[in-house]
């Protein structure tokens, strides 16, 4: 049987609220009830209903979902005060048993808006018809009843500090159970606070938010394949898994110094025992020589707005050599020989991770990576494309920054059928969804700094062209 629980989130990453919670509740083997009114399911709004089967469920989420401020066992919502009253009397029996003999306090705030002391006052002697006989205990109290009135967005605009106050949309009211302990995590893994970063390290938030989707958790094994300065390995090795990464670029993960860069951040946060090797390759010309490895692969690959992906090979074939092979000449210095690369278009990178994730995961392990999109260009097809037989799409959460995106891509292995491992061919980027779409993230570099305007640009000089 489900109870109801009041879920107050971060107004932060709200395409990401839902699958978090899936995640996490995957890991944990329970159930979620969301609302069956689309309305009420709207992540727009910091505040939703759920249905638990225990109350320890709820301390799991607060534990671990980076995105729960608070849980509360859920007693009421109204568009007015009078409202909530009503519908909280109705529920009498859910808080009743605590009335007797049970300290508590009374917790009023608001979303986008700062309630007056005075206010707060008189909303709580409002609830005075609860005739609880406990002590008020403001420090240690045995229950926190919480109260949250929710106002519209009123950024970017001037006002006076108590304007419009008591002109909500809705009010909440519930007994405080838990509070998120894990968004302090953000602070914990600030990369600013980092020994060893870099400029294109993940933000500690959303690496939090990666980890949470490839279910790390103690004795699995998870994969960076281009794993950078090391962001999603602190992250998931912080929720207990054991952590490979590698990179076609040792030095970003070496730094200057040693012990290696990543060493030294991840005993920063104590976790260098659960690295288990960073090796340098060509992720299309890999070492591994057997699949079905890893319980999930998580990586932010390059796609050029500060780093670009790279591939063994020449950017331009060499012509053909006439008459008999140079004579090997011993290098002048002692330095070593750094193989040529060339660009990796971000399409057929993704597709083939893809490939290269139903090759190496366990059966129902996750691939997660980001994918940047232009907004104006992105379809549904465009991730669609990407998966094959044996993947299945599990989540796809968007960070929006206006003419592009980049969205959380989470996929999941559904079969236990054995694949051979990819050629990493670049005619498999094709697929035959492109011949109607070009997909968003195609050309992602060059469309970026082109400021996403140049196809306009050319249609516009067109159409001049043609009038004149």
């Amino acid at each position: 049987m489900f109870t109801h629980y009041l879920f107050v989130f971060a107004q932060v990453h709200d395409e990401f609220r839902i699958p978090e919670l899936e995640s996490i509740a995957e890991l944990h083997g329970f159930s979620i009830k969301f609302p069956d009114n689309p309305e009420d399911k709207k992540t727009a709004r910091p505040f939703m209903v759920l249905g638990l089967e225990s109350e320890e469920h709820a301390k799991v989420l607060s534990e671990r979902c980076i995105l729960v401020k608070y849980i509360c066992e859920f007693y009421a919502r109204g568009k007015t005060y009078e409202e909530l009253h009503r519908e909280n009397q109705l529920r009498a029996n859910q808080w009743q048993k605590y009335a007797a003999d049970t300290s508590f306090k009374f917790m009023v705030t608001a979303f986008n808006h700062t309630i007056p002391q005075w206010r707060q006052k008189d909303v709580v002697e409002g609830f005075s018809y609860m005739d609880f006989q406990g002590k008020i205990d403001m420090k240690n109290p045995e229950i926190i009843l919480a109260c949250f009135e929710e106002y519209r967005d009123k950024h970017g605009t001037t006002r006076a500090k108590d304007e419009g106050d008591g002109e909500f949309e809705e009010v909440w009211f519930g007994r405080l159970i838990e509070v998120g302990s894990a968004r302090p995590l953000v602070k914990k893994f600030d990369v600013k606070k980092r020994v060893y970063y870099g400029n294109t390290s993940m933000e500690a938030e959303m690496s939090l938010l990666m980890a949470n989707q490839t279910l790390a958790s103690p004795g699995k094994l998870i994969y960076d394949p281009f794993t950078g300065t090391g962001s999603m390995a602190y992250t998931t090795a912080h929720f207990g898994a054991f952590v490979y990464g590698s990179d076609i670029d040792g030095r970003q993960m070496r730094g200057k110094v040693k012990p290696p860069g990543i060493i030294r951040a991840a005993a920063q946060y104590g976790i260098a025992n659960r690295i288990m090797d960073l090796c340098t390759f060509d992720v299309t010309q890999n070492p591994w020589r057997c699949g079905g490895l890893f319980d999930a692969i998580v990586t932010d690959p390059p796609y050029g707005v500060r780093a670009g992906a790279k591939r063994l090979g020449r950017k331009n074939v060499r012509p053909t050599r006439e008459g008999p092979p140079p004579v090997h000449a011993p290098r002048p210095d002692d330095q070593p020989y750094i193989p040529p690369t060339r660009p990796y278009e971000l399409s057929e990178l993704a597709r083939d991770l893809v490939l290269l994730a139903r090759y190496m995961l366990k059966p129902r392990g996750r691939l997660v990576f980001f994918l940047p999109t232009v907004t104006e260009e992105y379809k549904e097809v465009d991730v669609e494309a990407m998966l094959c037989e044996g993947m299945e799409l599990v989540a796809n959460s968007l960070q929006d920054f206006g003419s592009w995106g980049r969205r959380l891509i989470t996929i999941r292995k559904t079969t236990t059928e054995e694949y051979p491992p990819p050629t990493f061919d670049p005619a498999h980027a094709v697929t035959e969804n492109v011949a109607s779409h070009v997909p968003a993230h195609k050309d992602f570099r060059e469309k970026y700094f082109q400021g996403f305007k140049k196809a306009d640009t050319e249609e516009a000089d067109q159409d001049s062209e043609e009038q004149q």
